[in-house]
């Protein structure tokens, strides 16, 4: 008895002893399981249409170009918010006194996502790539005569004529990009790696092209070893979403993050609690191109149309605060003219013109169904109305605004964004409005308008350059060639609680630097 005394109290201590162990054990778990996992940052943001090419040569990408941006890198960018041009792969430059040779230092420790370094010769090698090609974006380098590695972390390059718009051409969205020389030779395939580099990618930036599904969704991760500051994302999901409605209930959802462009202006007034506006000054300015051979070839029919669709009488009421009077052929961020265009309002003044002068009637073509042109152009057709001239609006089939030179229907006015691929006065000129631009929809030219944009092109001085550029658009104006409407503000609609969207005035509108933005 005495011994199974014993043997129950050892077994009692023993019991004792361990289930105290196995609470210890129990409560450790359990607070384990208590404390959350962090979950990943993902940022998704909607693309409107798919991506036709991740080639950063080879395609004029709208909606991708912060993928692509955030993928590849320059030598040079735009700072966000600005026009200011700072370095990204060069950590500065140095311009010779003739102004033709630019000499650019790298910076160290830099690799590609394939983990190979950058160096002078990548640099050069993606340049060749760029100018030598024959790809679609080679024009960016044509006046690039030379470029050359003087050492490991140092290229120059050298142009046939002064450019003072090079700096601007590089730090363009869409220029030159640097590319793993490794992925370049490994998938060169006979065409330069192009059918490679359409689905794949291989550059320096924040992130990394994980996942490539056309018509349905991309993401991007997070580079980890970026010589830069760390991203806040760990991942970019880009899913395809054409329809507008759908992006905004998916974003009242919370399924998406942001609707990044074209969001109607009009609903923002009732925004979700859950839900804010980031603006930026932006390129996109509005304008009406108009043909030859209409109407408006009559000077004084042509003012008194300017003086009924002068936006100084409904941009604020339609707008608010997202837009502005247009002040000349180029952007207000680009340029900002000590002569603003100026334009009549005596709208009786210019219904007696219209009433002299007989029926008037005009058409508009609309280069898109967005809600923005359908917006104007129910403006302008009010406002011509009301000085006695019939005015009708229709879509234009995609495309078909850069054939209306050729075209026998082309309409007697088309409205359009007339936003240039940098920010240097010279670009936006050379895009739209001299002879051989190739965005000049009418293919309409004014000598001396042109004359002036080739004497301010190599001119460096800011004022000086700028004097002449105002001159021509003033020229380019008074010939009928254009009227200039409204710069549109960037506004993006987004969940609460994002910031630093780094959007940038000559991309295109909703291009959030994803390096950049944090919640």
């Amino acid at each position: 008895m005495r011994k199974t005394c014993a043997v129950d109290i050892l077994l009692s201590r023993f019991a004792s002893k361990h289930l105290k162990l196995l609470n210890v054990t129990v409560l450790l778990a359990l607070a384990s399981w208590a404390v959350p996992v962090a979950a990943k940052e993902v940022l998704r943001v909607p693309l409107s249409s798919d991506i036709g090419t991740f080639d950063p040569d080879n395609g004029f990408e709208i909606g991708a170009m912060s993928a692509i941006d955030n993928v590849y890198e320059g030598l040079v960018e735009y700072e966000p918010g600005s026009t200011r041009i700072t370095g990204r792969l060069a950590s500065s430059w140095d311009i010779s006194a003739d102004a033709l040779t630019y000499t650019f230092h790298l910076r160290t420790g830099v690799k590609f996502h394939d983990g190979t370094p950058l160096d002078a010769a990548a640099v050069v090698t993606s340049l060749e790539r760029r100018r030598d090609k024959g790809l679609s974006l080679s024009y960016f380098l044509a006046n690039v005569a030379a470029i050359k590695a003087l050492d490991s972390l140092t290229v120059t390059t050298v142009l046939r004529r002064p450019q003072s718009s090079f700096l601007d051409t590089l730090a363009s969205p869409w220029g030159p990009k640097i590319i793993s020389p490794s992925a370049l030779r490994a998938h060169a395939a006979g065409d330069n790696a192009s059918s490679w580099l359409n689905v794949n990618a291989v550059g320096t930036g924040p992130f990394i092209l994980t996942e490539f599904k056309p018509g349905e969704r991309y993401v991007l991760t997070r580079n980890d070893h970026y010589w830069g500051a760390k991203p806040f994302f760990e991942e970019v999901q880009l899913p395809v979403i054409a329809d507008m409605s759908q992006q905004i209930l998916q974003l009242r959802q919370g399924e998406i993050d942001a609707v990044p462009r074209n969001f109607p202006l009009a609903q923002i007034a009732g925004l979700a609690a859950n839900l804010e506006v980031t603006t930026s000054p932006s390129m996109n300015q509005f304008d009406l191109f108009v043909r030859p051979g209409s109407a408006l070839d009559d000077k004084e029919v042509r003012d008194a149309v300017r003086a009924a669709v002068n936006p100084a009488l409904w941009v604020e009421a339609a707008f608010g605060t997202y837009a502005t009077c247009s002040k000349s052929i180029f952007p207000t961020i680009m340029l900002s003219p000590t002569s603003p265009d100026v334009v009549a309002t005596d709208l009786e003044v210019a219904r007696s013109t219209i009433s002299r002068h007989g029926k008037v009637t005009l058409t508009i073509g609309l280069f898109s169904a967005t809600s923005n042109y359908s917006r104007i152009a129910n403006l302008l057709i009010a406002q011509l109305a009301r000085i006695g001239v019939t005015a009708t609006a229709s879509v234009l089939p995609p495309g078909a605004a850069f054939s209306l030179r050729q075209s026998a229907n082309a309409p007697d006015l088309l409205l359009t964004i007339a936003s240039p691929d940098a920010a240097h006065p010279d670009n936006q000129a050379n895009a739209f409005y001299t002879e051989k631009a190739p965005l000049n929809f009418y293919g309409r030219t004014v000598p001396e308008a042109d004359e002036l944009i080739n004497e301010a092109s190599p001119i460096t001085d800011v004022p000086a350059r700028n004097a002449l550029y105002e001159q021509a658009s003033r020229l380019y104006i008074d010939s009928g060639v254009v009227i200039p409407l409204i710069d549109m503000r960037d506004v993006v609609v987004h969940a609460r609680g994002l910031k630093d969207l780094g959007l940038r005035p000559v991309f295109p509108e909703g291009n959030i630097d994803f390096g950049r933005v944090r919640r």
